[in-house]
């Protein structure tokens, strides 16, 4: 289900102070009802996600249509989204982010890791539309427990990145992040009946 950005905002994370020029496009809550300590699990879980297996023809799709066009138009070369005077993220990380975990590396999205607390785990992703920053927090949820959280921070390249955003906004509200958040709920589901199988 998406959120408002006063669900994210309003949170004592410590990406804030690393993405204040970047804009925050989008939150989203996660079916992934659990106890304080399940933060861990939900890391694993996201960072083993493979678009080109879900189960939806929708997202596979799309996955492989982006990755196609990239390809082709070069969009995501090595190097292409920062350069040596670009600054990433992660050199904006305090020492005690910089020295300490960054969690696992996604096998199938192409997000570098940053940081791994109790209850944060971000990457950085950067190409020749933009450089964005996915985050997940561990957050109480209301009906009680706890409940991942899904934000994305993007900054545009300029006018190929705006009107990238533009055109793929439909899409990512309407079919990715719904169709990816319920496959990673059932996913999340399957898992915790399976720890507490006989």
């Amino acid at each position: 289900m998406r959120l408002p950005n006063s669900a994210q905002t309003s949170q004592p994370w410590r990406i804030h102070a690393l993405t204040r020029d970047f804009r925050l496009e989008d939150v989203w809550a996660l079916p992934t009802p659990g106890e304080r300590d399940d933060f861990p699990r939900l890391v694993r879980l996201l960072a083993a996600w493979d678009p080109a297996a879900s189960r939806s023809a929708a997202v596979r799709g799309l996955f492989a249509i982006r990755g196609k066009v990239g390809d082709v138009l070069g969009w995501d070369e090595r190097g292409a989204g920062l350069d040596a005077s670009a600054e990433t993220v992660r050199d904006r990380l305090p020492g005690d982010l910089r020295d300490g975990p960054t969690g696992p590396t996604p096998e199938a999205l192409p997000f570098t890791p940053l940081y791994l607390t109790d209850d944060e785990w971000a990457g950085e992703v950067a190409n020749r539309t933009v450089h964005g920053v996915l985050h997940f927090g561990w957050v109480p949820a209301p009906e009680g427990g706890h409940r991942g959280q899904m934000a994305i921070y993007v900054k545009r390249n300029g006018l190929l990145g705006a009107a990238y955003m533009a055109a793929i906004a439909p899409f990512r509200h309407l079919l990715v992040y719904p169709q990816a958040t319920r496959e990673l709920g059932r996913r999340w589901d399957a898992e915790r009946l399976s720890d507490r199988a006989p």
